[in-house]
C-alpha cells in the first residue's frame, strides 16, 4: 500500500493507542509502517504536525451536536467525546492543546457553538458553557483512565486490598461508601458521567434562562 498521509496519521493513532504517546517517535512510526523515518516527511512536515493530524482524527471520530434541543445535543456530544477518548486516551491533553488545529477540530467546536447560540446562549454563556463542559469531561476521562481498576472484579480485588491493610474502623466514611456503593452489584464508575454531566447541563439551563447563577454568566 502506497504511503500517504491519511495511512501515516492512522498508523500514528494506532502506534499511541497500543504503546502510548510518550513511546511515539518518528523513527518507531516508519518501523511500524515499514518505511524510513525520512520518508514521513514528505507527508507531515514534524513531529507537531503529526499531533496536530493525529487529534484531527479523534475530533472526527466525535459526533457532530445536531438538532434544536441544546441540552440533548450536548448531551449526546458530551458522551460521545468520552468514548472517543476511551478508545484514544493518550489524546486527552492533546485534544485542546494545538495551536494548528485540522478542518474536523475547527467543525467540531463551531457546531458546539452554534448549537449553543440556537439554544438561546449569549456569546458570553457559550463561552462559559464550552469551557465548563469540557472540564467536566476531559477530567471525567483523565480520572477515568488512571483508576486501577476496570471491571468489577478489579475494582473488588483493589478495593479489599486497600483495606485488608488498615485498622478496622478507621476511616468509616470511606467503608460505607465502599461496601454501600462501590462493591454492589452492578456498580461502575463509569455511570456517574452521565449523572455529573446532567447536574452541569441542569445548571447551564438556569443560567440560560435567568436562573440564580445566570448573574455569574454576563
Amino acid at each position: 500500500m502506497a504511503l500517504s498521509r491519511d495511512r501515516v496519521l492512522h498508523a500514528a493513532v494506532g502506534f499511541a493507542d497500543n504503546s502510548g504517546i510518550g513511546s511515539l517517535t518518528m523513527r518507531k512510526l516508519g518501523e511500524a509502517l515499514g518505511v524510513e523515518a525520512m520518508s514521513l516527511y514528505n507527508h507531515v512536515a514534524n513531529k507537531a504536525e503529526l499531533l496536530d493530524g493525529m487529534v484531527d482524527l479523534v475530533f472526527g471520530e466525535i459526533d457532530l451536536p445536531e438538532g434544536v434541543d441544546w441540552k440533548a445535543a450536548m448531551r449526546e456530544r458530551a458522551i460521545s467525546v468520552r468514548r472517543a477518548l476511551g478508545r484514544h486516551p493518550w489524546a486527552i491533553g492533546l485534544m485542546e492543546s494545538r495551536s494548528s488545529p485540522g478542518p474536523a477540530t475547527l467543525r467540531h467546536h463551531d457546531r458546539v457553538l452554534g448549537i449553543l447560540r440556537g439554544g438561546g446562549f449569549s456569546v458570553a454563556l457559550a463561552a462559559h458553557a464550552f469551557s465548563v463542559l469540557d472540564s467536566y469531561i476531559y477530567g471525567f476521562a483523565l480520572n477515568e483512565a488512571s483508576l486501577p481498576f476496570h471491571t468489577a472484579d478489579e475494582t473488588a480485588e483493589v478495593a479489599q486490598a486497600i483495606f485488608a491493610s488498615l485498622p478496622a474502623d478507621a476511616y468509616p466514611h470511606l467503608t460505607e461508601l465502599t461496601v454501600e456503593r462501590v462493591l454492589k452489584p452492578g456498580y461502575d464508575y463509569g455511570d456517574e458521567y452521565e449523572f455529573g454531566l446532567d447536574l452541569i447541563l441542569d445548571g447551564l439551563d438556569r443560567a440560560r434562562t435567568g436562573g440564580a447563577v445566570a448573574g455569574r454568566a454576563d
